[in-house]
């Protein structure tokens, strides 16, 4: 079998697959999960883990190299440490990451080490333990700070902060988190709010551009460049203040066109695939995989979402638009 990886439309390389591991969340951010009216998928129509190893098993004979392991919060998922022992022995593949809230980070950070993972996301809104609580809903910033803590204590390197980034909301400590890499050796990535759910509060008059935060940061000093690495990087334009050991990333999902550059495939915790955030077409490979159906099927289906992988999202045309589903149901 060819693992090559596949290309896409405009040429596009798709190497890198999110694979969302649950829908459950500890927090109740106001843009992603609300407090009321949520509506869980049944435990059982979830991927197992064993289901999920397998299809990341086929999903490297279509060239994906790198896994980012993302949920909901895919901590709270019972066995996760056994499952990410598992995922780590695939030698195809070239990296696995995590993205979490980091609640539960402090508790697990060791295992997920002795894993091999070494690169690490965290969503982190604010630096306020009060606003955060507003942001949130739960009053845990001390948990996510010790995580933080001692992730840089046991060696991850990245660890990348994420931060999404609203107007009147948080957008005043824009500086406060760039601050954060002169003196931390911190990813800080800056992500302009998203119209994804249907409910998730976006609004024009909340959107801020990754243009408009560049120029805030700048008032900390010169903004050098940072050329993006390998082909497994994501999408966010790369910075490093004067004399800073961390740097800043910008991810600019409606104001900055990199959908021409995007290598990334999405599969949802109860197993579709999906070539873009923002398009709400799917393709369901949990069926044929319970149905047993051979796995030259399956790598079938997969090779046909690369190929049908969205141009663009659209949303230049169209003008912002909210995809259906909520972001814990596709994978952040």
């Amino acid at each position: 079998m060819n693992s090559e990886s596949l290309p896409a439309q405009n040429k596009r390389v798709v190497n890198y697959l999110r694979l969302s591991i649950t829908d459950r969340c500890n927090l109740r951010c106001i843009y992603c999960m609300p407090e009321e009216g949520i509506s869980f998928v049944p435990h059982d129509e979830i991927l197992s883990y064993e289901e999920m190893l397998h299809l990341v098993r086929l999903a490297t004979q279509c060239g994906i190299r790198k896994v980012r392991l993302t949920g909901g919060e895919p901590l709270v998922r019972k066995g996760f440490i056994d499952f990410l022992e598992n995922l780590s022995n695939i030698t195809e593949l070239k990296e696995i990451s995590l993205t979490t809230n980091g609640v539960l980070l402090k508790h697990f950070a060791a295992d997920i080490k002795k894993c091999g993972i070494g690169r690490i996301n965290i969503s982190l809104d604010s630096l306020r333990p009060e606003r955060f609580f507003k942001i949130t809903g739960r009053n845990v910033f001390k948990k996510v700070h010790e995580g933080i803590r001692e992730a840089e204590r046991l060696g991850f390197d990245p660890i990348k902060i994420n931060m999404v980034a609203m107007k009147g909301i948080n957008d005043d400590e824009i500086l406060d988190f760039a601050r954060l890499t002169l003196k931390k050796p911190y990813h800080v990535r800056f992500i302009e709010f998203m119209p994804v759910g249907k409910e998730n509060g976006w609004s024009p008059e909340r959107f801020i551009s990754t243009g408009e935060i560049l120029a805030k940061i700048q008032q900390l000093g010169d903004l050098q460049p940072i050329e993006q690495n390998t082909l497994l990087d994501g999408p966010a334009r790369r910075y490093r203040l004067e004399g800073a050991k961390g740097e800043i990333g910008l991810i600019g999902a409606l104001s900055d066109h990199f959908c021409d550059q995007c290598n990334r495939m999405r599969l949802t915790a109860e197993g579709h695939l999906r070539g873009c955030l923002f398009s709400d077409k799917e393709i369901d490979i949990k069926t044929p995989l319970r149905e047993k159906r051979p796995d030259s099927e399956i790598i079938g289906l997969m090779k046909l979402a690369i190929k049908n992988k969205p141009k663009s999202h659209g949303l230049f045309k169209s003008g912002p638009r909210k995809c259906v589903r909520p972001m814990t149901t596709i994978g952040g």
